[in-house]
């Protein structure tokens, strides 16, 4: 039994280190393109949500017809209506813009990101 026990773990151990060890080698700098072949870096496009643009609607209720205007107004691809205590990622979508309301659905910011 101790046989197949030391066995056993023998060749556990060995499939541990082989899972572990590297297949790959380095590149050679031949192999590393250099700077000059690389393509130019495109330009970031342009932001598309433009909060000034919903401004108008400060004050209003968030209906639906509401919210569709200020996404049409602000040339937003995405809306997010945030409500108050609603628990939100942090993450900065140019393209989206974020009413918030208040207690009521009163529209009290409307900002990009």
């Amino acid at each position: 039994m101790t046989a197949s026990r030391s066995l056993l773990l023998g060749l556990l151990v060995a499939l541990a280190g082989a899972a572990c060890a590297s297949t790959g080698t380095a590149p050679t700098a031949a192999a590393a393109p250099a700077l000059a072949d690389l393509p130019p870096a495109a330009e970031e496009p342009p932001m598309t949500c433009q909060a000034d643009k919903g401004q108008w609607a400060l004050g209003q209720t968030a209906e639906d017809t509401v919210v569709a205007k200020i996404v049409a107004d602000t040339t937003s691809e995405r809306v997010r209506v945030i409500r108050p205590g609603m628990a939100v990622t942090m993450d900065f979508r140019e393209e989206r813009v974020n009413v918030e309301v208040d207690a009521e659905n009163r529209i009290v910011a409307v900002r990009c990101g």
